[in-house]
């Protein structure tokens, strides 16, 4: 598990190799990844979006945005925690996911970024 804190928020994932929908002969590796988030904090805040970047072993990008985290905008009171499960598939047997979040203070409708912390997505059989 990965974790990094970014104004009073603190965010960890943990990522899985997901062996029965994925098919490496053919180039499919999917991974799955739980997220926590934790407010800290003392203000209310609200995930308005988020900002993904998924590399794979052969330097290719891919960036996902939108609103929310599958299809939710939580609400996290001081010391509230929201989890949540999603996957991304690569082809190549190797990768990386880091990214953002878009922060809002309910108190004072102040927006701020906080961190995804990078996190690796292997597939188990390049490990040894």
């Amino acid at each position: 598990m990965v974790t990094a804190i970014t104004f009073d928020i603190r965010v960890s994932v943990e990522s899985f190799y997901y062996a029965a929908q994925s098919d490496p002969k053919s180039g499919e590796f999917v991974h799955i990844y739980n997220v926590l988030i934790e407010n800290l904090g003392l203000h209310t805040v609200q995930l308005i979006d988020r900002h993904w970047f998924i590399w794979d072993s052969c330097n290719l990008l891919r960036e996902v945005q939108g609103p929310g985290v599958i299809g939710q905008q939580p609400i996290l009171k001081s010391s509230d925690i929201h989890q949540y499960q999603s996957g991304s598939q690569l082809t190549t047997d190797m990768g990386k996911m880091y990214g953002t979040y878009s922060m809002l203070r309910l108190s004072d409708n102040q927006k701020f970024v906080i961190d995804i912390p990078p996190f690796d997505l292997v597939y188990p059989a390049k490990l040894n």
